[in-house]
């Protein structure tokens, strides 16, 4: 869209990103601004999904803010009111470079790769074991999406360990700091290939290919028609709040 943006641009306009990535990797994207526009960020920390659910919520969600060129002296107002705008509940200040390099480094990390891989690890040692499909599941993803997190979020990890069984508390503590020796190394390779534009390589690269759209729902019905997957399709719908439906 870049070209036909550009032409566009008239002086003193504001150029507004929500993520860092065209203007940081700028020699792979080509999305250089010219001198006599403001160029802003607002980057919400959630799904798209999820910044429009809680904005019609009226929570908001945080975000973070950056102004990368101030040609009219008013970026940083104009910065804020669009962060005020897209209904964010809380603003922090970050870079361009700062935001691109954690959010490429959480998603691919923490927030989504890491995260599924570890679910997945845990679930097939479960059901080598012997475990039920239901039991595996329930213990590696149900009861940390239903219970577990919610109260990380409410309060902290301290406070979710203070209000668990002392069985739970004290292994979690026995083991954390293995978990952690064991995927550092990943994180410091998966940090150093999203500064060094590696992953934005790969990104560019995948999404430009002409069947990109085929190939990434193979990938994602394999992890759709996976056992694990499977197991939390049928337990999701015992749910509760899904009795009715």
């Amino acid at each position: 869209m870049w070209p036909a943006i550009k032409p566009r641009l008239r002086k003193g306009a504001a150029l507004y990103f929500s993520h860092g990535f065209a203007i940081v990797y700028r020699d792979q994207t080509g999305v250089i601004p010219p001198e006599n526009v403001d160029v802003i960020l607002v980057a919400p920390k959630g799904s798209g999904r999820s910044v429009r659910a809680n904005f019609l919520d009226g929570s908001g969600i945080n975000s973070s803010y950056a102004v990368r060129q101030d040609f009219t002296g008013r970026a940083l107002e104009r910065t804020l009111a669009l962060g005020i705008a897209v209904g964010s509940g809380y603003l922090f200040r970050t870079t361009f470079e700062h935001e691109v390099f954690s959010v490429l480094t959480g998603e691919r990390g923490v927030l989504m790769g890491a995260l599924a891989g570890v679910l997945e690890a845990q679930y097939q040692v479960l059901r080598k074991n012997s475990h039920t499909p239901s039991e595996a599941f329930n213990e590696t993803v149900e009861e940390l999406t239903q219970s577990l997190i919610r109260l990380v979020g409410e309060n902290g990890m301290d406070w979710m360990y203070a209000n668990c069984s002392s069985t739970a508390h004290r292994g979690a503590l026995d083991w954390k700091d293995r978990f952690r020796g064991a995927v550092a190394p990943v994180f410091e390779d998966l940090y150093g290939s999203v500064k060094n534009g590696n992953e934005t390589r790969n990104v560019m690269a995948a999404n430009s290919r002409p069947d990109y759209r085929e190939k990434l729902e193979t990938e994602l019905k394999q992890i759709r028609e996976s056992e694990m997957w499977q197991a939390g399709a049928v337990v999701r719908s015992l749910r509760p709040e899904n009795w009715k439906k």
